[in-house]
């Protein structure tokens, strides 16, 4: 089976106009195509992979898609020139242009135009990811981003049904969070009102260990991919919130721009994630970021909600005169005259006498018919002796709350060592994660974002704090986990939830438990070889586990049995370690999950009720 890159050299290798001194030439093979030959043109319609990559049926006519194809030839691994090798190898590109020909900031990293998978699924294993390139292996990317069929569907509490709409049920997923989002993009487009992320913070101290370091360019292809997907499930005046420390705030902060636009950034909340001072660090770090991007900044402003007022900021209220209706504070009355009306231009008698009008340049914010009212209804204060400039009198009791703020600090939101008690609780101290965030913090966001049966998305669910909270503030959610804790943290702290747990908010905001949620997985394929190479303790151990693999459909197309059959004896010198690794790249990687279109295969042991799940999902 040939890939893209080598049909396309085999084809355009048969038309002796490219050829010069047997080398394909790739100005020529450019030329031919922006000028629509005919004859190029022809070989290229007689492939059917090229056919289907670089042309489109309108109207049942052929269109060649001549930028397509220009953009595929000039890629570095098509009959690269050395200084296009070069300036790719050293990241001075971006979109297939030369950065300096770009009037936009971007991030340029080694395997920035590919796909990488991420499908760790234990906090010590470190796999050899692979990186699809989107333009080279458009098949292998096409059938990685395949909506893929779902298994073990479940339901708690048990004796509730699965209703007929998946939408209106919560839903946790277990499995590689890149290949659930291409899975439920369909479904959900347009349809989150928040995602809330708390991805790997790419740390020396993260157990997120893929290709034995989470390296800088491979945690940003890594990101790219899921934000790019999670843009196409927010709701116009939803809005994305993700945290993030100075390991690589600053890239993603660029990387968010360029997926979101800048226009759509919204802000860069502080939050003080600890209080305690060590005298051991240079500068205490005592702090993270959560970066809001909105697809329209604007519907988000008029959707979100204001924030409770804190005491700290009540103190300017009081009650000097004891008034029946509470603590107050006199708000001056006077607004810029800009775009003020002659209703606002009067003269007011104090009740000493005095007589005031509004200074230059400024009017009075109320019109005269509603001061008169207001003063009526004792609403103006006019200083202690009765004779300065009029202010409206603003009770505590009216205030519905404050515009939110960017610095977020623990004693409104939470800390460190207040989530780590709150999992302690649920827990005990010997739990698989040690990094939570406060319920307090994702309170306030899901508050400020979202209001009640609003849809939540947590894509790096972990613990599970974001369905926890969604929970007990009766919003949806849908929320991912890849790693094996899932079973243990992320379920049974939903579990405990409904059941009514008193920790984190739940006083605060009398939880008294309640709700439901559909837990089901990402239906294995070869990932099952994937797991019992992992955990194989012999060379026989694998290579029984190589005579199955060998006859199934999950060998790479690359692989030709014989051949390894034949040299068995060298593969028994390798060490186990190496015996492991060479078995895991000899499988497909596109085949580690059942992809929805090869639900019926008998194969791929898909139950009939699992069957009927997944087509209710995709709304079949």
């Amino acid at each position: 089976m040939l890939t893209l890159l080598d049909e396309l050299k085999s084809t355009l290798e048969a038309d002796e106009r490219l050829v010069i001194d047997g080398v394909l030439v790739k100005n020529k093979v450019v030329e031919l195509a922006l000028n629509l030959d005919t004859k190029l043109l022809s070989l290229l319609i007689k492939n059917k992979k090229l056919k289907k990559q670089f042309f489109q049926s309108i109207d049942e006519v052929l269109v060649f898609d001549k930028v397509a194809f220009q953009q595929f030839v000039s890629n570095k691994s098509f009959l690269p020139d050395s200084y296009t090798r070069f300036k790719n190898k050293i990241g001075l590109s971006a979109n297939d242009n030369f950065i300096r020909n770009s009037n936009n900031v971007t991030i340029a990293w080694p395997y920035k135009d590919c796909i990488l998978e991420g499908g760790q699924t234990k906090e010590d294993q470190k796999r050899n990811e692979v990186f699809w390139n989107e333009n080279l292996a458009p098949e292998q990317v096409d059938s990685l981003f395949a909506a893929k069929s779902f298994a073990n569907f479940d339901k708690y509490p048990p004796q509730s049904q699965i209703k007929d709409s998946f939408k209106d049920e919560n839903l946790i997923i277990k499995g590689n969070n890149l290949l659930t989002l291409c899975s439920i993009r369909d479904c959900y487009r347009g349809s989150v009102d928040l995602i809330y992320l708390d991805p790997p913070y790419n740390t020396q101290s993260d157990t997120f260990g893929y290709n034995d370091t989470f390296n800088h360019s491979t945690w940003l292809t890594f990101m790219k991919s899921r934000l790019e997907i999670a843009k196409e499930l927010l709701t116009e005046s939803g809005s994305l919130w993700i945290s993030i420390d100075d390991n690589e705030s600053h890239y993603l902060k660029v990387l968010l721009d360029e997926i979101f636009g800048r226009q759509c950034f919204v802000a860069s909340n502080i939050w003080q994630k600890r209080y305690s001072r060590e005298n051991r660090e240079a500068i205490g770090d005592v702090h993270e970021y959560i970066f809001v991007y909105s697809k329209n900044p604007e519907l988000f402003k008029n959707k979100r909600n204001l924030v409770a007022i804190t005491e700290k900021q009540a103190k300017v209220y009081r009650n000097p005169n004891n008034d029946p209706k509470g603590r107050w504070r006199p708000i001056p009355m006077t607004a810029q005259a800009g775009h003020a009306t002659p209703e606002q231009f009067y003269e007011v008698t104090t009740p000493s006498g005095n007589i005031h009008t509004p200074p230059e340049g400024r009017c009075w914010g109320l019109a005269k018919a509603t001061f008169e009212k207001l003063n009526s209804e004792g609403r103006i204060y006019f200083g202690k002796k009765g004779d300065a400039q009029p202010n409206v009198i603003r009770y505590l009791s009216e205030v519905d709350g404050v515009a939110p703020w960017t610095w977020w600090p623990s004693e409104e939101v939470g800390h460190t060592d207040e989530s780590k008690k709150e999992i302690h609780a649920l827990f005990g101290r010997n739990n698989a994660f040690d990094s939570p965030k406060p319920e307090r913090l994702l309170q306030r966001i899901i508050h400020i974002a979202t209001n009640e049966n609003d849809l939540v998305l947590d894509f790096f669910a972990g613990s599970g704090t974001t369905a926890a909270v969604s929970m007990k503030m009766n919003r949806r959610f849908i929320t991912c986990e890849q790693m094996n804790y899932v079973d243990n943290l992320t379920i049974t702290r939903l579990k405990k939830v409904i059941d009514g747990e008193q920790g984190g908010i739940s006083t605060d905001i009398k939880w008294e438990g309640g709700g439901s949620f559909v837990y089901f997985e990402l239906a294995d394929c070869a990932s099952k070889f994937v797991d019992r190479i992992e955990v194989a303790k012999s060379t026989n151990d694998l290579i029984d586990i190589w005579d199955e693999l060998k006859t199934s459909n999950n060998l790479s197309y690359k692989i030709t049995p014989s051949s390894i059959d034949s040299n068995i004896s060298e593969f028994s010198k390798l060490t186990l370690e190496e015996q492991k690794q060479f078995l895991i790249e000899v499988i497909d990687k596109n085949q580690l999950y059942v992809n929805y279109s090869d639900i019926d295969d008998e194969n791929n042991g898909i139950s009939d009720l699992d069957k009927k799940l997944n087509r209710q999902f995709y709304g079949e």
